[in-house]
């Protein structure tokens, strides 16, 4: 059975994996750094590769200053209105290899939240994960890296509260580059950031797994408080 890439194009089944190879190492650094308030990552003055589809184009007007963080509540759905997007928020950890474990391919409109790092809205960078595509079509971040820089991004949460996120940076990290401070760190001390992963690049037939992945990272400029 086919599946289809990020662009459309066809491929065997059983792909679609997250962060593979030696990218996990990178993330018990990256986990520790989570922890340690001073980390801070400054934002580079061009995008991490030349990947047209998401190399982080300019917003039409500036982008809007950051709120305080929100008050600790799990995640329960993820709309990005950009991408008609309306997804519900799945707990998960960390596999046996160390990766972010992702929803099963059966539920390929879920995100998956790593429940060891910080709440969307909260201090930090929350991480949410999601299949680019499975065995039958197109998943959930499939066109993640066309999203533009000052889309909004909304995160509904348990305690009837919404976190509103403004995207401002789109980046693809190739695995022999990937950089686990600024894929899973804070890109500014202070701020409630949220870092949307999906895998990118081209589609590597004998190794069974992507050569990039498409970041999102956004920062909490909006929301409001449970009623």
């Amino acid at each position: 059975m086919e599946e289809l890439r990020t662009g459309g194009e066809p491929q065997t089944a059983g792909r679609g994996r997250l962060l593979t190879g030696l990218a996990w190492a990178a993330l018990l650094v990256a986990l520790w750094l989570w922890g340690r308030e001073a980390t801070e990552v400054p934002a580079p003055a061009t995008p991490t590769t030349g990947d047209a589809a998401a190399a982080g184009r300019p917003p039409a007007h500036p982008l809007p200053p950051a709120r305080d963080p929100l008050p600790e509540s799990r995640p329960r759905v993820l709309a990005i209105k950009a991408m008609g997007v309306r997804a519900p928020v799945e707990a998960r950890g960390l596999t046996a290899q160390g990766a972010v474990e992702p929803p099963p391919y059966n539920r390929p409109g879920s995100v998956a939240w790593y429940r060891g790092g910080p709440q969307p809205g909260t201090l930090g960078a929350a991480v949410l994960v999601g299949h680019v595509d499975t065995e039958h079509g197109r998943a959930v971040f499939a066109g993640l890296g066309g999203i533009p820089r000052g889309e909004t991004i909304t995160v509904e949460r348990a305690d009837g509260s919404t976190a509103e996120f403004t995207v401002d940076d789109v980046a693809v990290y190739t695995k022999d580059r990937f950089d686990a401070a600024r894929v899973y760190g804070p890109h500014e001390k202070g701020r409630a950031e949220l870092h949307l992963i999906t895998c990118g690049g081209t589609f590597d037939r004998v190794r069974q797994t992507y050569s990039a992945n498409v970041v999102v990272s956004a920062y909490l400029t909006g929301g409001s408080i449970r009623p």
